[in-house]
């Protein structure tokens, strides 16, 4: 029997438990989506039951994903998920194409995905952190240009706060994401016991239309699934850090099948108060539907919502971070990126040159602005790279069929969602076929410009000696392993 070698690196270490693992699912998958905007899943499928149904589906779609991960998370023990999984199973097929589909995934995630991603959830957070405050402060009456650029300065804020969290120590990240979990569940709670204390009262008429008005068109029902799935999000992203899972051929299956589970619970219950208390039509108008809610349930208590997007925003970005700077380190480890970004600082050990070019990245999508489009872009991509993990999956049982599998998912698992990742990845083409998906093939086009020169034929000039001098210095960061031959 034989089993893949661990990574050769002193730098990384252990210190993330299973509470650890399931609180780092739970920030990524709880963002705001769910207080602010759960109406896509319900405008597609027409009713309130059929909706219920959607979401029920979409968490046990996304638990399959995620065992399918757990399983690849066990035989290739990196960080870096859908990255790790495909340089382990392509990197030796074809000398130029093999690494080429792991580069194009670092290339997407680490460049642009990812850090736009935290600029919008980090301004989201600094536009719902003010509104409890608003009234007090009087900030209604800002000229809107104002009121903008002081939210821009909160995001900047909240930016070099989950920075510095991430560039101090992993252990620091760790309690922080913790906390941060836990208040983010308490808010979703908040939201569920007020719909229970509305339908204990008798207010069911909303509920009572079952599935009135459903809408079974397959174009329509497509849109719902795709919309629900895209909210249940982040269900890969224990994998992402796993070198940094204690025992993670435990603790990754056990995290996944914890977490999305409560999570699956908290959506399809959340969605059942919204539900209870405003009509479909009234959640179909609704920008917030959230703070919607509260205004009508919780009265002087309602500031508990938009607390609890400003919380959830500021946790799912916090490890949306962390997650990412481990695929730069993994990328730099196999050359793939720069070299410096696989140093980590010699005594906190944390990856603090990834860290700090993942933070300018952000720092520059926040100041651009109107990056929603960029996000819209590439994130059809990530269903792509999801399917190509799996067949990654697929790949390993045939070419290492004797690797050591602690976890073993059921064939029909992986082949069912790879199917959906063709689906999901095909449908917001057919829907919307906008210039949006040229330019998303435009960017891949220039990761393969890059690749070329500098990954294939190791192109490095003269001056990156230079660069990384001034990195280690700087960072007081240290090279800790050895690259993959």
């Amino acid at each position: 029997m034989t089993v893949i070698a661990e990574p050769k690196s002193g730098g990384l270490k252990r210190e993330m438990g299973l509470m650890s693992a399931i609180n780092v699912i739970l920030s990524v998958m709880i963002g705001s989506g769910i207080f602010v905007s759960p109406t896509a899943a319900l405008r597609y499928s027409g009713s309130v039951g059929f909706c219920l149904v959607v979401w029920t589906v979409c968490g046990i779609v996304s638990l399959l994903g995620a065992l399918c991960f757990a399983e690849l998370g066990t035989v290739v023990p990196r960080s870096g998920a859908e990255y790790a999984y495909l340089i382990e199973a392509f990197k030796k097929s074809h000398k130029f194409w093999g690494p080429l589909p792991s580069f194009i995934c670092a290339w997407v995630y680490v460049m642009v995905l990812r850090p736009a991603e935290i600029a919008v959830i980090i301004l989201t957070c600094a536009e719902y952190s003010i509104l409890p405050f608003s009234q007090i402060l009087g900030l209604k009456n800002l000229p809107e240009d104002d009121l903008h650029n002081l939210i821009k300065l909160i995001a900047l804020l909240g930016l070099g706060i989950i920075t510095y969290i991430n560039l101090s120590s992993v252990k620091l990240y760790v309690t922080i994401n913790n906390i941060f979990g836990f208040c983010k569940v308490f808010a979703c709670l908040v939201v569920i016991f007020g719909g229970i204390y509305q339908l204990a009262i008798g207010n069911t008429e909303n509920l009572s239309r079952g599935f009135e008005g459903s809408n079974f068109n397959p174009g329509h029902i497509a849109l719902a699934f795709y919309n629900g799935l895209w909210a249940y999000d982040g269900w890969s992203s224990v994998t992402t850090i796993t070198e940094e899972i204690k025992r993670p051929e435990v603790n990754i299956p056990r995290s996944i099948v914890i977490a999305v589970p409560i999570v699956t619970g908290l959506y399809v219950f959340m969605n059942m108060a919204y539900m209870t208390v405003l009509s479909p039509e009234e959640m179909m108008r609704s920008e917030a539907v959230g703070l919607d809610f509260g205004d009508r349930v919780l009265g002087s208590f309602s500031f508990l919502i938009p607390l609890g997007v400003a919380l959830a925003t500021f946790g799912c970005a916090l490890s949306i971070q962390f997650g990412v700077t481990r695929l730069c380190y993994v990328a730099s480890q196999e050359g793939q990126m720069l070299e410096p970004l696989s140093y980590i600082h010699v005594r906190r050990l944390t990856p603090a040159p990834a860290v700090a070019m993942q933070g300018i990245l952000a720092l520059m999508f926040i100041l651009i602005g109107n990056i929603e489009m960029l996000i819209e872009m590439a994130s059809f991509l990530i269903w792509f790279f999801y399917g190509a993990a799996v067949i990654a999956l697929l790949t390993l049982r045939k070419t290492q069929p004797n690797v050591h599998r602690p976890y073993k998912v059921p064939l029909a698992v992986p082949i069912f969602i790879l199917a959906m990742s063709i689906f999901l990845s095909i449908v917001p083409i057919i829907t919307d076929p906008s210039p949006k998906y040229f330019f998303a093939v435009g960017f891949i086009l220039s990761g393969v410009a890059v690749y070329t020169p500098f990954v294939y034929y190791n192109i490095r000039p003269k001056w990156m000696n230079h660069v990384t001098y001034l990195i280690q210095v700087l960072f007081e960061a240290v090279p800790t392993s050895e690259k993959s031959e």
